[in-house]
């Protein structure tokens, strides 16, 4: 079958595939011959009980919230996602603890801000002391493997802990209606390869308990096929291409679990790092700035069966609160003393149709904009939001002070207008809370994290993504 033709069929010509297979009535039933039934907040506790829900966790980096149509975008740039969070859980206001891989992939893995992971440097490592979920999902019995395109999140940098297999997939040959339009990046290959990798794991282990991390670049890269080449030539059009293009290879892979009766057990995670500005406040790109467009990222879950109607979560929610989440919802040990929490309450007030009490818990973001400078003073850079205000603290390369912002997230949530001025005591207030939050406690392994040598070949890599690095 031709690659253009295959990529779509999730989820709608799934329903075609089904005719022909000859699948049972039930397919027929319901939407789009999505083969999962109807599940309520009853079968969502039961996950805890059964031994057969497998994970399948997707990380697309540099996808921001915004970009999708499930979060109010008007562009079809994201059909399948959509679809996803139509019959599942979509977390509306989710937030990344900084806006650079490292640092943020280190927290959303252990649950813990940036100042107890202590990972704000480009030569920072998780260290072995460290409780990863693959760990305990390996103790559990599942069959673990990762899969990522991202030097930042290779396996000397501490990210391989519990899983059996965790590879860099072989570039294939790129076909030539593939493009490449970021002026920057230049990395090899496509999240084709990803898949196709996570396509043998799952020809081999599929009707075992499993746990896949895909970490997909294609977004970040600008990367996209001419079959998505929909939206015109500007780098916000190129980047809206992307996101379709990665949207019809998420469909790809959510077709071969449906075509072989996998995702009836699978849930299906899907998050990002970060997001990624556009001239927004003068500046394009992440890994910079602590702003919206660069750490309000998408979350959303989808289940082994069907919610109807469909889930969304508007409280201000974070990237370390995923694993708790998934943990919970499979029964399985929590990550030690995290600054996340399980979910799962919200998630089971919303599917009944109740709001669950939520205690309002700060939401951090972190950068230290001397990350790729080994050695140098730390230039923090710190958002911490509560009580619907957000306090941003910047520290700038060359600038003799440190900047401090407020902004209301209520009337503002794209946060323009700074009210330090209006509000001086809820500035101070959370100002103090940011010198808390820099003081924060040792993290539970007990030990810093360790630095770790870059050799040429992997600073070429990390390079390629278009980082200016020494």
């Amino acid at each position: 079958m031709p690659e253009k033709n295959k990529r779509a069929l999730w989820p709608w010509v799934i329903a075609a595939l089904v005719l022909l297979a000859a699948y049972a009535s039930t397919w027929v039933e319901l939407r789009s011959g999505d083969p999962r039934r109807p599940g309520s907040a009853e079968s969502i506790l039961a996950m805890q009980d059964q031994q057969e829900t497998s994970v399948l966790f997707i990380l697309i980096d540099t996808l921001r919230a915004g970009r999708l149509g499930c979060y109010g975008y008007e562009r079809d740039t994201s059909p399948t996602l959509d679809y996803m969070a139509q019959t599942g859980v979509r977390f509306d206001r989710q937030l990344a603890q900084s806006s650079w891989t490292k640092c943020s992939m280190a927290s959303l893995w252990t649950g813990l801000n940036p100042a107890r992971t202590g990972i704000l440097s480009a030569e920072h490592a998780t260290p072995v002391e460290a409780t990863m979920p693959a760990e305990i999902l390996q103790e559990a019995g599942f069959r673990t493997a990762g899969v990522w395109r991202n030097g930042w999140v290779a396996p000397n940098f501490g990210f391989g802990q519990g899983f059996e297999v965790y590879e860099r997939p072989m570039p294939a040959p790129v076909p030539a209606s593939v493009r490449r339009d970021h002026p920057q990046v230049s990395l090899d290959g496509t999240d084709l390869d990803i898949v196709d990798t996570a396509i043998e794991f799952l020809n081999i282990h599929g009707r075992e308990r499993w746990f896949l991390y895909l970490h997909l670049m294609d977004v970040h890269q600008y990367l996209y096929d001419m079959d998505s080449a929909r939206f015109g030539s500007t780098y916000e059009d190129i980047y809206d291409n992307s996101v379709l293009h990665t949207d019809g290879i998420v469909g790809r892979l959510l077709t071969y679990l449906a075509e072989r009766d996998l995702l009836q057990k699978t849930l299906v995670v899907v998050a990002s790092d970060h997001g990624e500005a556009f001239m927004e406040r003068g500046y394009e790109g992440h890994a910079s700035h602590i702003y919206p467009e660069s750490t309000e990222v998408p979350l959303i879950l989808g289940f082994p069966f069907l919610l109807e109607p469909s889930v969304v979560i508007e409280s201000r929610t974070r990237n370390i609160d995923i694993w708790p989440t998934i943990l919970d919802l499979l029964g399985l040990p929590a990550l030690p003393d995290t600054d996340g929490r399980s979910l799962l309450p919200e998630i089971l007030a919303a599917v009944r149709g109740q709001v669950a009490p939520r205690e309002a818990e700060p939401a951090v973001a972190h950068l230290d904009r001397n990350w790729g400078t080994p050695g140098s003073e730390s230039l923090h850079n710190i958002a911490l939001e509560d009580g619907g205000f957000r306090f941003i603290r910047t520290a700038s390369r060359g600038a003799p002070e440190i900047s401090e912002e407020l902004f209301h997230r209520v009337s503002d949530p794209e946060e323009m207008v700074d009210v330090t001025l209006e509000y001086p005591e809820v500035a101070k207030r959370l100002g103090e809370s940011v010198d808390a939050y820099l003081e924060s406690e040792e993290s539970p392994w007990g030990v810093e994290a360790p630095a770790v040598s870059i050799d040429e070949m992997e600073l070429n890599q990390l390079r390629a993504l278009g980082y200016a690095l020494p």
